[in-house]
């Protein structure tokens, strides 16, 4: 019996079903199977390093979770390393691995604030015993520049200098080398900064022209880590720590950006050299977990991600050097209790919201050194600090 034109129809459309459906799964398969491997060759890219038994049990001990938030607080320690083991020679020289920028970190248990704080390298402190990180025995510590803690003991030392100095308990600890963080910002197309003056620095042999423009490459790692001939007062490390700030930013808020984000190619490339930038604790590397901590950055929004210096002052006997203030002890009391930094130190405040490029009350970013005429005394005295420390106005 002959079939009717509907059967005909509905035979002359399965075929054409079958190999949409079949063409559909064969993609699908495809694509899962490449976002797999991608995951996983960048899940490996991380290097975990798990400092625990050198840390002992004399640790400060965390506060009690608050009922009412969802997540406990986060204390994340950043180092910034100019070295790391099986990459050769040091960047700058040979060098026994200093970490030139520490940054404690503060996530809140709510979510809704963040806020890093820079500690100076050359700030004099009271070191306590480290394990040395050649398993040369112990090093028995005392006073000494801060980032000798790490050159002697690695990430572990430092944690153990922090947690003495502010009774906080350190959750984790992430250490980026330079040179990694050279290609993170390559992969982003570089970051925007603004230089009020050109710079010619002959102790680091970096040269900077005046003017806003983007940075990549070699232009960007000079850029973080010139200390000299930049800023109307020579502070060195200081004036170093809040370009850092404003640097890190900037990078922010091009990582978030729609145009990183949407980007798979690019986004590709920012993650893969993040992830052979960083050494972290064994609770971080994992891309869920680190995927997990960006989200809550996200979630935060710009402008409540927040970068400060600890409160210092000139160490007595070598007007070369600092310590930390005792303004220090309020700042951890905030950090402990979970709270914002209060308004006592707002005005050192920079955020990532805008890109970090202005310093709080200063206006627009031009590269002129001085305060408008018609700003307010505040406005003033925020420019005077954007240009003593290289920033523009």
């Amino acid at each position: 019996m002959p079939r009717s034109p509907r059967h005909r129809d509905q035979a002359r459309k399965h075929p054409v079903l079958k190999i949409v459906a079949v063409s559909l799964a064969m993609v699908l398969v495809v694509v899962l199977a490449g976002a797999y491997f991608v995951y996983r060759h960048l899940d490996r890219n991380i290097t975990s390093l798990d400092v625990t038994p050198a840390l002992g049990t004399d640790r400060p001990t965390e506060p009690p979770r608050k009922k009412s938030a969802p997540n406990k607080p986060l204390n994340v320690l950043l180092l910034g390393s100019d070295t790391r083991q099986g990459q050769g020679k040091a960047i700058g020289g040979e060098t026994p691995g200093l970490s030139d920028t520490t940054i404690l970190l503060h996530l809140s248990a709510d979510r809704k604030l963040a806020y890093g704080v820079s500690l100076p390298r050359d700030a004099m402190v009271r070191r306590p015993a480290c394990e040395r990180k050649s398993g040369n025995g112990t090093d028995p510590g005392g006073l000494s520049m801060f980032n000798t803690a790490f050159a002697v003991g690695g990430p572990a030392c430092t944690i153990k200098t922090v947690e003495k100095l502010t009774h906080i308990r350190i959750n984790h600890f992430v250490v980026i080398d330079f040179k990694g963080f050279k290609k993170m910002v390559d992969a982003l197309g570089g970051v925007e900064v603004c230089v009020p003056r050109e710079v010619n620095d002959t102790t680091g042999h970096i040269t900077l022209p005046a003017g806003t423009y983007t940075v990549k490459g070699e232009r960007a790692l000079d850029y973080v880590r010139v200390r000299h001939d930049i800023g109307t007062a020579e502070n060195g490390d200081i004036g170093r720590m809040k370009r850092q700030q404003a640097f890190l930013a900037s990078m922010a808020n091009k990582a978030v950006s729609a145009g990183t984000l949407v980007n798979p190619v690019r986004l590709y490339k920012f993650l893969d050299s993040a992830t052979k930038s960083l050494t972290t604790d064994p609770g971080l590397a994992s891309l869920r977990e680190i995927g997990g901590l960006a989200r809550s950055f996200k979630g935060i929004g710009l402008d409540h991600i927040q970068f400060l210096t600890v409160p210092f002052e000139t160490y007595p006997p070598d007007p070369n050097r600092l310590q930390w203030a005792p303004q220090a002890g309020r700042l951890w009391s905030h950090m402990i209790n979970d709270e914002p930094i209060g308004k006592r130190f707002a005005d050192e405040v920079t955020t990532a919201a805008g890109g970090g490029e202005k310093s709080k009350g200063t206006g627009g970013g031009t590269s002129g050194t001085g305060p408008s005429p018609s700003a307010s005394p505040s406005q003033q005295a925020a420019a005077e600090r954007a240009a003593e420390n290289g920033l523009c106005t």
